[in-house]
């Protein structure tokens, strides 16, 4: 079986297991939220860091209120999350990216999103998969384990697995690949010890460890 047709087979078994389901697990209701989340998110669990973001938005609802904000009290609501002084000076001069460069608008293109400080190809393909629909593969910790472990690319640098996976996966389930394997990695597909026995995939999966 060939990559692309285990890749069809994977797709097959998860979307069979899990239904499909196009969302994060961070909280947010506009693009900037969800940018400023993602960011946040470095290093950090989404769990974590949606319970602080709720005070965050509070004070600083938009890229306008956050861009005129003092990194110093940032970095007081955020203390809980790891790297915090480098998040709240990403955040900050995000907001004032977006609002001097474009119009105060979360732009589209991963051109124009990795220009913003702090946002690299991983939280730029974030908002464009799930804020602009555009069909893109967010390359996590979890990703970029289980795409190994399955025989889909043989790359441990990220960009270098978004494109082995392009090369793949049908662009239909860019999407839905980062949910379902970001899924799969927290259940069963852990890096110390993956429980393949209970795996949905498991007599079909290499398990290059």
């Amino acid at each position: 079986m060939n990559k692309k047709e285990l890749a069809k087979q994977i797709i097959y078994r998860l979307e069979r297991y899990y239904g499909k389901k196009r969302t994060v697990t961070l909280d947010y209701t506009t693009p900037w939220e969800l940018l400023t989340a993602t960011i946040l998110s470095a290093q950090c669990t989404d769990k974590r860091v949606n319970t602080v973001t709720p005070f965050l938005f509070s004070k600083y609802p938009d890229a306008s209120s956050m861009a005129k904000a003092n990194i110093s009290d940032v970095e007081k609501i955020i203390h809980s999350l790891g790297f915090y002084r480098a998040k709240a000076e990403n955040i900050v001069y995000m907001s004032k990216d977006i609002q001097d460069k474009f119009k105060g608008e979360v732009p589209r293109t991963l051109k124009e999103l990795t220009s913003l400080s702090g946002v690299g190809r991983k939280t730029a393909n974030v908002i464009r998969g799930n804020i602009f629909n555009y069909p893109s593969i967010v390359v996590d910790t979890h990703v970029k384990r289980v795409s190994k472990r399955m025989g889909l690319t043989t790359n441990t640098d990220p960009t270098k697995v978004e494109i082995d996976l392009m090369k793949i996966l049908p662009k239909e389930n860019w999407i839905q690949w980062n949910v379902w394997i970001i899924t799969l990695g927290r259940s069963f597909c852990s890096a110390r010890k993956p429980e393949c026995e209970k795996c949905p995939i498991e007599d079909i999966c290499p398990k290059i460890m």
